[in-house]
């Protein structure tokens, strides 16, 4: 069992609301197709689900992907759940095919391109991502999973930025890179 597993089994952020960015967003569109990315147990493709939108969501974890399904059912949303381990390439982002993809608290760096592949024109990716932080009161993070300053940013060059970030929210926060794009051809 992976530690991901591990820490859902123990109930970690299974009650976790949607990023303020993904509420602030989404709310301006029309419901559509949407994909998320390593959506752990599910708090934004739920959330758009219940918003009318036809969710896709992706995780390497068993057991969140047990829990999405089970509250999905509960719901009574219509979500389509995969199991896959994205770093495998196991689940294929198809081209042309999202109105949304959300990928939050998660950095695989090919992913982005994929992300991109697979918007529609005028479709948007939302994306926020740890970034490198010397605070020492920040818990060490592996540095293969943060971002350094601007590299978000460059992954979207070709898209239009709606939004874009990089610092601390909060007091003794982690830094966090965020951006919105809309893909424009």
């Amino acid at each position: 069992m992976s530690s991901w597993d591990e820490r859902y089994k123990q109930g970690l952020h299974a009650k976790d609301e949607p990023h303020p960015l993904v509420l602030e967003y989404v709310s301006r569109r029309a419901a559509g197709r949407a994909l998320d990315l390593a959506c752990g147990p599910g708090r934004h493709a739920l959330f758009l689900a219940h918003l009318g939108w036809h969710v896709t969501a992706v995780d390497s974890s068993a057991v969140a992907t047990v829990m999405l399904r089970n509250r999905s059912r509960k719901e009574g949303l219509q979500i389509e759940a995969h199991l896959a381990d994205l770093e495998r390439h196991e689940f294929a982002v198809p081209p042309d095919t999202y109105d949304l993809i959300v990928i939050c608290n998660y950095l695989q760096r090919d992913l982005f391109r994929a992300a991109r592949a697979g918007t529609r024109i005028g479709g948007l990716i939302i994306a926020i991502v740890a970034m490198i932080d010397d605070d020492p009161s920040i818990k060490p993070m592996n540095p293969d999973y943060l971002v350094a300053p601007g590299e978000l940013r460059a992954q979207f060059v070709d898209c239009e930025l709606i939004h874009d970030f990089e610092g601390k929210r909060a007091e003794g926060a982690r830094a966090m890179a965020e951006i919105v794009a809309r893909k424009v051809n």
